[in-house]
């Protein structure tokens, strides 16, 4: 089945069960089964990610309350950007550095 294929499936409950007709009793068990072990897949992924980001987030304010106490801003620590050239040069350029 193609990606498509699976995103009708899902949106449209008469899509499934004309899908569903095509398939035996054991083979609509074992789908059901294996769709229930990708949704936990998917839950649990979705959890960790929650995780990381919680823990970021608590990372991030711990650093920025060090950075209060120590007298300093976050432009304190970030250097100044150097400029960069606007334009492209002219396409001679190599030609006129031979000459």
């Amino acid at each position: 089945m193609s990606n498509q294929t699976l995103e009708r499936i899902a949106r449209n409950k008469n899509v499934a069960r004309a899908a569903a007709r095509q398939l035996s009793m054991e083979q609509l068990n074992k789908l059901a089964e294996v769709i229930g072990e990708v949704i936990e897949q998917k839950n649990d992924e979705e959890k960790r990610r929650q995780e990381d980001e919680a823990q970021k987030a608590r990372k991030l304010a711990e650093i920025r309350e060090q950075i209060n106490e120590a007298g300093l801003s976050i432009d304190d620590l970030v250097p100044d950007q150097p400029k960069r050239k606007r334009g492209r040069p002219p396409k001679n350029a190599k030609d006129a550095d031979k000459a």
